[in-house]
């Protein structure tokens, strides 16, 4: 137990000072955008044993972490990203800008699954209601880059064409995977890598 524990906390040391290592020498908005994306980043690793079924389900946690990304996306995220902030320390890709309707229907996507996984947080994971995994009901399987089949064949994404009622209606961890994948479409595209 002593020696999971140390290696718990020399892991959230290391997370920690690399955060603080990749926002070194941010300052004004270039800094309050990395500290949103830490923020959602910290939000995600609280809830992820939750999601997975590996800590108790809390709809109480899910709703803060819903909260959270609430908070840092949408509109709130698309401002924090004006023309010419690009370039160190910032890791925003040119692609932010020379593709901004990309990026703002995936920052718009990020809000309506969290604002969907507010309203869900009481339905509980998949596993739960159906004994079924999460990602195994039809229609839930998304492709590269956050796009479902037919979305992409439409150009839209998959939550563009979902209602929120429709989206709040699923169990809670099918959003979460919901969410992770826009975060992880979004930084595929428009993220440059850490070094």
């Amino acid at each position: 137990m002593m020696k999971t524990t140390n290696i718990a906390l020399a892991l959230v040391a290391s997370i920690t000072a690399g955060v603080a290592l990749a926002h070194g020498g941010a300052t004004g908005i270039v800094k309050e955008r990395m500290d949103g994306m830490a923020a959602m980043q910290k939000a995600v690793k609280a809830v992820t044993p939750i999601m997975r079924g590996q800590a108790e389900y809390d709809a109480d946690a899910v709703r803060s972490f819903a909260a959270a990304v609430e908070i840092h996306s949408g509109e709130a995220m698309t401002k924090l990203f004006p023309e010419g902030t690009g370039g160190k320390p910032s890791e925003a890709k040119d692609e932010v800008w020379s593709d901004w309707e990309g990026f703002e229907a995936l920052a718009m996507d990020l809000e309506t699954l969290g604002e969907a996984l507010a309203t869900a947080a009481d339905n509980g994971l998949a596993a739960q209601a159906s004994g079924a995994s999460s990602g195994s009901m039809m229609g839930t399987g998304t492709m590269m880059g956050g796009q479902s089949t037919m979305g992409s064949m439409m150009g839209q994404t998959d939550v563009e064409m979902m209602d929120a009622d429709m989206l709040a209606s699923m169990p809670a961890d099918m959003l979460f995977t919901r969410i992770s994948q826009t975060c992880s479409a979004c930084h595929t595209k428009y993220r440059a890598e850490s070094n």
